[in-house]
């Protein structure tokens, strides 16, 4: 059973390469300081990792 990340934008791609503003969306951040919910998933680790200067990352407790 897989956990649940809340990822949120922190700062702001602008400035940065393509690559990372495109996983930035793609893990469906739009505007600073959204948050978003996402599965704890191989995938989405390595994409909070590309773009970890740019995101905060929490386990959601209590979520079980």
């Amino acid at each position: 059973m897989t956990g649940r990340l809340r990822i949120t934008l922190t700062k702001s791609p602008v400035g940065y390469r393509r690559d990372q503003k495109r996983t930035v969306r793609a893990l469906g951040l739009r505007r600073m300081n959204q948050t978003v919910e996402l599965g704890d998933t191989p995938t989405i680790r390595g994409m909070v990792s590309k773009v970890s200067h740019l995101v905060t990352v929490e386990e959601p407790e209590g979520d079980e």
